[in-house]
């Protein structure tokens, strides 16, 4: 990918858009969520209002009822609503920065700011693309506050699947962890989240439209499954959460939860993992106020 970008002047207008949307986890959508995210070492946990929500389920808040005139072709909303109506038919979310202030709780109403801060052109091996970041700032009426940058990638659709380059897992695993996946698991989340995206449920799209080789397991998904397996091994709670989606993991692997702790402390490495030993998802948890990522893990 070139060194340089540049804004592209068609979509200037889109930069400092914001929409404001209020929601909740209710018992029955938590519910919902724990039964497509729970695996054999993971807690169950018993819904009910005023519980603590784990970390990320907000994410499931503010699902978007969207008419089904309304849909692309890909099942996503179409392009042109809060998002800028980009030229490109392939969309991916590549990755975020989360910062944790407080906790929110089942039922507890949250409202959610979201601005568009950037629209970045730019060319790489496959072609042009488009990256669109987004800052969401949550907040709950028990006074919980979770900072967000959301970044999503836009491409071409491709001839053929052409994998990225594969990124290794680390050495000197704090744990590893299996956890089963298939078409059920990522129905479950989709239908947890009202995520239409057809290359998540639809294997005939996927792979003659999109090309992937089988279902796309979520990228949010992977990221609630991974902070989840970090807190419970080191007993904390997140302050930070910056994650990368770097390859794309399929419906017909189990995948691994995988951590290596950080030797200066206060944070851990982490991520989800195949069993060909390269990352899925590249991500980092701190939990000491003020600790930034550092080393090789997140460049």
């Amino acid at each position: 990918m070139s060194a340089s970008s540049l804004m592209n002047p068609d979509y200037t207008d889109w930069i400092g858009r914001s929409e404001t949307r209020e929601g909740g986890v209710t018992p029955n959508l938590a519910g919902m969520l724990n039964a497509a995210v729970s695996h054999d070492l993971s807690p169950v946990h018993a819904i009910a209002p005023g519980m603590v929500l784990p970390s990320l389920w907000h994410w499931v808040a503010f699902n978007e009822f969207v008419p089904m005139s309304d849909l692309g072709e890909d099942g996503h909303p179409a392009l042109g609503g809060f998002l800028p109506p980009l030229p490109f038919r392939r969309r991916m979310w590549a990755g975020g920065d989360v910062r944790f202030k407080g906790v929110f709780h089942v039922g507890e109403k949250l409202t959610k700011v979201s601005t568009i801060r950037a629209v970045t052109m730019k060319e790489g091996t496959t072609g042009k693309m488009a990256f669109v970041t987004v800052d969401h700032v949550t907040t709950g009426d028990q006074g919980g506050v979770v900072e967000e940058e959301q970044n999503i990638v836009y491409l071409d659709m491709p001839r053929s699947f052409r994998p990225p380059k594969q990124t290794p897992v680390p050495e000197r695993l704090a744990y590893d962890e299996r956890v089963p996946m298939n078409e059920v698991r990522l129905f479950r989340y989709s239908a947890a989240t009202y995520n239409a995206h057809r290359i998540h449920y639809d294997l005939p799209y996927a792979r003659e439209v999109e090309k992937y080789p089988a279902l796309v397991v979520h990228g949010p998904m992977q990221a609630t499954m991974a902070i989840e397996a970090a807190e419970r091994h080191t007993g904390k709670s997140p302050s930070r959460f910056t994650y990368r989606v770097v390859h794309p993991m399929f419906h017909d692997s189990d995948i691994r939860l995988v951590g290596a702790l950080d030797p200066a402390g206060g944070a851990i490495e982490i991520g989800t993992a195949t069993f060909e030993d390269y990352l899925g998802l590249k991500a980092r948890m701190e939990w000491k106020t003020g600790s930034r990522p550092s080393g090789e893990w997140m460049k």
